[in-house]
């Protein structure tokens, strides 16, 4: 796909800004390595980053490197993911570093299918990876580079709901030659749509590419159909798992049925919570009426 010309010097002009503001976040810094830099990108999948600082330091501290989470029960990352939400994704950093301990003697691969080959890893994550921990020139997009790219580049107000390859071409077009240039790109590229071009109120005044902005040319248009609504959490299953596995996460060991029931008082919905807690892999029934995290205490063990 070649670059419109009014797009050249895009990445330059981002560039600029994220020297001069970007947030010091630890999973940018050296230190962190390759794991660190996987870790925060599972974390931040549908999670702010004030809430994934804590949980992410914690993690680091307890599992520095994969072999280290590898040798514990997958449970054990179930717990410590306390209520970040999503757990599953706790389940996949698991997989992902028991799966780096047979096939790479404990390392994270620098190589883009030996990424993607992981369990739980999928192309926006293995991408970041690839781009921030190795410094590699890949189109990394997130909702916020979508969103950026949609506005500034195309002039719509949103992007697709899928990532697909016009997508990947149409950001990798804008990225510098230079594989380290253009990792730091990709990273000032999700700055941007996460501080200044968000979601609601886009902070227009202070973005860097408001001069070549095709959305701010063409007028703001507003998205094409109704505004979508963010999803309500009160009520729903994914509320009645988050309180299962919180008993669950906070014993230590086995747990009676009964101690489950007290937590929803809606018999139907709570079993089919319970249910898919346990297809998920996220629970384990130790026992008749017992259930407990993965790997955890053995059936005999109850009294």
């Amino acid at each position: 796909m070649a670059l419109m010309d009014g797009n050249q010097g895009f990445a330059e002009i981002v560039l600029e800004w994220y020297g001069l503001v970007a947030r010091d976040l630890p999973w940018r810094r050296p230190e962190a390595g390759p794991w660190g830099v996987l870790v925060s990108e599972v974390m931040l999948q549908q999670t702010p980053v004030n809430r994934v600082l804590p949980a992410w330091e914690a993690w680091m501290a307890r599992w520095p490197v994969p072999a280290a989470l590898a040798a514990e029960p997958s449970g054990e990352a179930v717990r410590m993911w306390g209520r970040l939400g999503y757990p599953r994704r706790a389940l996949r950093l698991h997989q992902a570093a028991v799966a780096m301990v047979e096939r790479h003697g404990g390392a994270v691969p620098d190589d883009l299918e030996a990424l993607l080959a992981l369990p739980g890893v999928g192309t926006y994550t293995a991408r970041a990876v690839a781009a921030f921990a190795f410094r590699q020139r890949h189109a990394v997009i997130d909702v916020n580079v979508r969103r950026l790219i949609a506005r500034a580049v195309e002039g719509t107000a949103e992007g697709p709901t899928a990532i697909g390859r016009r997508d990947l071409a149409l950001v990798e077009d804008l990225l510098p030659e230079d594989a380290e240039t253009a990792a730091q790109a990709s990273a000032a590229f999700m700055e941007l749509g996460a501080l200044v071009c968000v979601a609601r109120t886009p902070r227009c005044a202070g973005c860097p590419v408001r001069e070549r902005c095709c959305w701010l040319i063409a007028g703001s248009p507003p998205a094409d159909g109704p505004a979508r609504k963010p999803q309500g959490y009160a009520g729903t299953d994914r509320q009645v798992r988050g309180r299962l596995l919180a008993v669950l996460r906070d014993a230590d060991g086995p747990i009676e049925a009964a101690l489950l029931d007290a937590v929803w008082d809606e018999p139907v919905q709570r079993d089919r919570a319970l249910r898919g807690l346990l297809d998920d892999g996220l629970a384990v029934a130790v026992a008749p009426g017992w259930y407990a995290l993965p790997g955890g205490v053995p059936a005999d063990s109850i009294a």
